[in-house]
């Protein structure tokens, strides 16, 4: 079976999404900056030096800035596949 294995989410307000997320349920929240249009990654799950889950099933995500037109702000799921 392919698994999922990174899903993305649109936000509104990264500080406000970046705090209920760490608070409730202790993901480790990462702003990547203006130079990555503020991606925020998080960390759902303990990692390596390489940035890989240490878990396995586990997965990490991110969120990234509304926009205005569905195209653009709807969620996203990632799921490994060796061929298309």
């Amino acid at each position: 079976m392919d698994p999922v294995v990174h899903f993305e989410m649109p936000v509104k307000d990264g500080k406000r999404a970046s705090n209920f997320y760490s608070k409730i349920f202790g993901w480790k929240m990462q702003d990547m900056g203006s130079q990555m249009g503020h991606y925020i990654l998080a960390h759902t799950s303990e990692t390596d030096a390489k940035g890989m889950i240490k878990k396995p099933g586990a997965i990490n995500g991110g969120f990234f800035p509304w926009k205005d037109n569905k195209m653009s702000s709807s969620s996203h799921v990632v799921i490994a596949v060796d061929d298309i």
